[in-house]
């Protein structure tokens, strides 16, 4: 829900005030108050609907696995992991309890991954479809064949929109065995969550009452942290990075990782025909959105984003996508549109950094001929545009489900259901099969060679184009203790590590 008019501009005028005092909010005992980005459209465990969903979900549900401080795999529900020769993985479960008091069994996880395998809508059904066999030796043994071998399989059981529910929950209501369980909330302001009894982590969590309390606007973001309001808060604007890093009170944690990206419809004309989308490519002046959308904070994206820190990092790549207008417009021209084209470009108007980049990109499409009229809705409503192909050309912003190049599936493998990271209707059939490729060898070096080979794939089909990466940041008071933001691409699973954060 975006926040009526008087409210947003009475809350957007804190920023020109003098910071109140910490002060301002009576802190209660054990409480930490975060403060979201946007409300969560829904809390139901396999559907990706964005960052601020996610960060809640994480905290009243868990995986078998998840990701440590340093980024590796470590376990959750699971104690233990391992594959065969024949690429059959094992999971055994360690001793844990769903919320309603009920054991957490194979039984439960075989249940789950039925659940998602038979569910187009959730955000790993091609994933848990691919898995043929589901043996439950035991309550505490789960072995998983799958059609072809799978060297991610133990990050797919990491992500955030995999959690392990019980197999008698209520649809409506599924149960978890995160460390909270939801008290409270009031659809547009807040979800409440309180430490959930007998977490399988001695010890944890470290604070009894978890509030998330939804700023979709920006500036009223950062006014909340700073007058005291919450003690922390995740998308940190980039214009308010440098001015939060000196306040004495307070600490921020950023680095690069999301990315910020143009995704096309390409179920009809023009963008169906690739000449068109590497036109676009061409058109955009990466270190202008930089500066412009991120102010400075970012590097440019001209290619698939695979980090420099990856092993699979192609440091030899050199015709990435560039700025060359003269190239564009003879791709239009090539294309059949030698006087360029009207279409929509869809961003949103919730989050800045979209917005400001949209703004950008249709400034520099025009100099190519290219009109794009923007549509900019809230959040929510660009959830439901996108996954429904509203759109000719949009703005996407975010981070692959790993730090592994297969990670990048949910961006652009073309043969997966349409999704929200992705280009609507776009087949990528050559690059699908690369993915699968990486996918089914254990061989590092195989793999690296599968990887660059699909990376030059990208840049001739352009299913989508890279624009920049971005420095991703919270921001807390200077007592908050034991957050983390987790490394690269990971960034946006931050929330797993709200079970170790405390005031103090």
């Amino acid at each position: 829900m975006t926040l009526p008019i008087t409210r947003r501009a009475g809350l957007a005028g804190l920023a020109s005030l003098p910071f109140l005092p910490r002060a301002a909010r009576a802190r209660e005992a054990g409480t930490l108050v975060f403060g979201l980005s946007s409300y969560p459209p829904n809390l139901m465990p396999w559907l990706d609907t964005g960052t601020a969903s996610a960060t809640v979900k994480m905290q009243m549900f868990r995986g078998l696995l998840s990701f440590a401080p340093d980024g590796s795999l470590r376990g959750e529900l699971a104690s233990a992991w391992s594959h065969d020769d024949k690429g059959a993985w094992t999971f055994t479960l360690r001793d844990a309890t769903f919320h309603n008091g009920e054991k957490v069994t194979s039984a439960d996880v075989k249940w789950t991954i039925e659940q998602v395998a038979a569910n187009a809508a959730t955000r790993l059904h091609a994933e848990m479809a691919s898995i043929t066999s589901v043996e439950t030796p035991d309550d505490r043994t789960v072995r998983l064949t799958t059609r072809a071998m799978t060297a991610t399989l133990g990050e797919w059981f990491a992500n955030s929109c995999l959690p392990i529910v019980s197999r008698v929950s209520d649809p409506k209501q599924p149960v978890g065995a995160g460390p909270f369980v939801l008290d409270s909330q009031e659809r547009g302001s807040f979800v409440q969550l309180t430490a959930a009894p007998g977490y399988y982590k001695p010890g944890l969590p470290r604070t009894k009452t978890l509030r998330f309390v939804a700023y979709p606007d920006d500036t009223a973001r950062v006014a909340a942290l700073q007058a005291g309001d919450v003690d922390m808060i995740e998308y940190v604007p980039w214009q308010s990075i440098g001015e939060l890093s000196k306040d004495t009170r307070l600490k921020v944690t950023a680095h690069d990782g999301p990315f910020m990206y143009l995704v096309f419809n390409g179920s009809r004309p023009p963008f169906d025909d690739a000449r068109v989308r590497l036109a676009v490519a061409f058109a955009v002046k990466r270190d202008e959105l930089i500066q412009g959308a991120f102010f400075g904070r970012g590097s440019p994206l001209g290619h698939l984003p695979i980090p420099n820190a990856s092993p699979y990092y192609n440091a030899d790549l050199k015709d990435g996508w560039h700025y060359d207008p003269a190239r564009a417009k003879q791709l239009l021209a090539d294309a059949g549109h030698p006087e360029g084209f009207a279409c929509n470009m869809l961003a949103t108007a919730q989050y800045g950094m979209h917005k400001d980049t949209a703004v950008l990109v249709q400034q520099q499409l025009a100099a190519i001929g290219i009109q794009a009229t923007l549509t900019l809705p809230d959040w929510p409503t660009r959830i439901r545009m996108g996954a429904q192909g509203q759109y000719d050309l949009a703005v996407m912003g975010t981070g692959p489900d790993s730090n592994d190049p297969d990670g990048l599936s949910s961006v652009l493998d073309g043969s997966l259901p349409p999704a929200l990271p992705r280009s609507y209707g776009l087949k990528t059939p050559k690059i699908t099969a690369l993915l699968q490729a990486g996918r089914e060898t254990f061989d590092e070096a195989k793999r690296k060679a599968i990887y660059h080979e699909m990376e030059q794939a990208a840049l001739a089909d352009a299913p989508i184009v890279g624009l920049t990466w971005r420095d991703q940041a919270y921001a807390m008071a200077k007592d908050v203790s034991g957050f983390t933001n987790l490394p690269g691409m990971l960034t946006f699973m931050s929330g797993t590590t709200l079970e170790n954060t405390a005031i103090g």
